[in-house]
């Protein structure tokens, strides 16, 4: 496994390849379900290349930026172990040499602008930015992303569409541990208690998809009432909203491809999660 920090080795890296390419974008601090993704990137090219980078781009003036964890030779191991062919770990210098405000942004219009769009003002515009950035440097034949950051897929989807980028993005399902806790590097801030509660979070997403499977489509009632069980269980709710799946619009009548996104704050860990639903 080759790893280089350097936009030029890694430019150079990609064009003497002449095998079919995998990107995984991550930010490191990995766990099974980042390796999940590494794992479904073999299965589609020859050649994996994985990037850790802790983009600040997609952080908030309050938010856990100088805490994120990073573990970096640890993330070296795994991502070898599962047969990894280069890491890209630039810093935000290579990144954005002239700083993140003096540096072109991309944005996707009202689709970031909801659900963890206005909860987290700017995120989206970060996350689209780095992944048009980390496409045009690696030519990834096929770019492979979790969709427990569903909202974020759906974004780096249409991203690619308009701007006629030519990589397939293929969502891979979340990985969840035994409880049902949704794989994330937050995780680790909670305490066993925070951890317990979280669950709940799952459970609730699972309790909305089975009654609308059984023919409820009093899709704010059911909103309402997971808002309350949950905010009664120790989370402090942002939203929980029943959706179609292309545009995130609420759910209507007519849908038949539905998602559920939720999002809170248990202590003070911010958790998201999602659910999809299948009407016949």
């Amino acid at each position: 496994m080759q790893v280089t920090s350097s936009t030029q080795e890694l430019i150079a890296y990609r064009d003497q390849l002449s095998t079919k390419v995998a990107l995984v974008a991550t930010m490191g601090n990995l766990h099974s379900g980042h390796l999940a993704l590494v794992d479904q990137a073999k299965q589609f090219a020859e050649t994996v290349v994985a990037t850790i980078f802790v983009n600040p781009m997609q952080f908030g003036a309050n938010e856990d930026l100088d805490s994120y964890p990073r573990t970096l030779e640890a993330d070296l191991k795994a991502l070898e172990e599962h047969g990894v062919d280069m890491v890209f770990t630039p810093d935000s210098r290579t990144m954005y040499p002239e700083g993140i405000d003096n540096h072109t942004q991309i944005s996707v219009p009202n689709i970031s602008e909801h659900y963890c769009g206005a909860q987290r003002p700017g995120h989206f515009t970060g996350v689209a930015t780095i992944v048009c950035k980390l496409l045009n440097m690696i030519r990834p034949h096929h770019a492979i992303f979790g969709q427990k950051d569903y909202q974020q897929l759906v974004i780096i989807k249409k991203m690619v569409n308009d701007l006629s980028i030519h990589s397939n993005i293929v969502g891979v399902p979340i990985i969840r541990d035994k409880s049902g806790l949704a794989m994330s590097s937050r995780n680790g801030y909670m305490n066993d208690s925070e951890k317990y509660r979280a669950t709940k979070l799952y459970q609730m997403l699972v309790w909305a998809k089975e009654n609308i499977e059984s023919g409820d489509r009093a899709y704010q009632a059911l909103e309402a009432t997971a808002m309350k069980e949950l905010n009664n269980n120790g989370f402090d709710m942002e939203y929980f909203s029943i959706c179609e799946n292309k545009e995130l619009k609420a759910a209507s009548q007519s849908d038949k491809s539905l998602v559920i996104l939720a999002a809170g704050k248990m202590g003070k860990t911010r958790l998201i999660d999602n659910i999809e639903i299948k009407i016949f």
